[in-house]
């Protein structure tokens, strides 16, 4: 399980359904949030920089701030060229997140791909009533297949599957949206984030096979601890 920190302005921050007027904020030092969920238990951190995705802006000093603590963290958020992947990798992150910016560019994915291995790239893909949508949610999208196959002939071998209907609202994960691209995709390790509110959310999540799950909100209000969430997630599968 990967404890979610979402950073906007430089506090930490969790927004219901990526919605900037809906915000709840949990603290302004990132850094020292994610030295609280690696004390917990957590093994990789998933960070998004929301002001580096809303705003199209790379972060140099919040990559090398959070890469100071020595801490694994995969990385997100304003990282929209060749060699804003490439920096963000140096700074300590141990994966970027390629939003849709990314995604929708065959051309500057590949070469991503191709210039720092197909490991540490994990390709977001937001999604709507069957539809990828763009960077902000707010265009009709594009079909979610043609998306999927588009990741797998670039050569990502990770998917960050968000919900956006359950995004920070805590009603449950988008569980035929992960199935369907866990099928799709069957060369790909699905991430799933979105949704998840109690440990049984977690616990169905078991009868996938994904290669992670991101929580933020649920962990954030107490409606479980980390070690309780890793454990949901341990358990024989359903």
């Amino acid at each position: 399980m990967l404890p979610a920190i979402d950073v906007l302005n430089g506090a930490v921050v969790r927004l219901r359904q990526g919605r900037e007027d809906d915000v709840t904020v949990y603290g302004d030092d990132p850094p020292a949030r994610l030295r609280t969920w690696a004390d917990e238990g957590a093994a990789l951190v998933h960070v998004v920089d929301l002001s580096g995705a809303i705003e199209g802006t790379w972060n140099r000093s919040l990559w090398e701030a959070l890469g100071a603590t020595g801490i694994r963290f995969q990385a997100g958020g304003g990282i929209r060229s060749l060699d804003a992947a490439v920096e963000t990798i140096a700074a300590g992150a141990v994966r970027i997140v390629l939003g849709s910016a990314v995604v929708w560019d065959p051309a500057l994915l590949a070469s991503i791909v191709e210039t720092v291995g197909s490991d540490p790239v994990v390709a977001a893909v937001d999604v709507r009533d069957g539809m990828a949508v763009g960077a902000g949610w707010t265009d009709g999208g594009r079909p979610i297949d043609q998306v999927l196959d588009q990741l797998a002939a670039a050569g990502v071998v990770r998917a960050l599957v968000t919900g956006i209907a359950g995004d920070g609202m805590l009603t449950g994960p988008a569980l035929d949206l992960l199935g369907h691209c866990v099928d799709r995709l069957p060369g790909v390790g699905i991430i799933a984030s979105g949704g998840v509110g109690t440990l049984d959310d977690l616990r169905m999540l078991r009868s996938l096979p994904l290669d992670g799950v991101i929580v933020g909100r649920a962990l954030y209000e107490g409606a479980f601890t980390l070690r309780e969430g890793i454990g949901a997630l341990a358990g024989p599968e359903i």
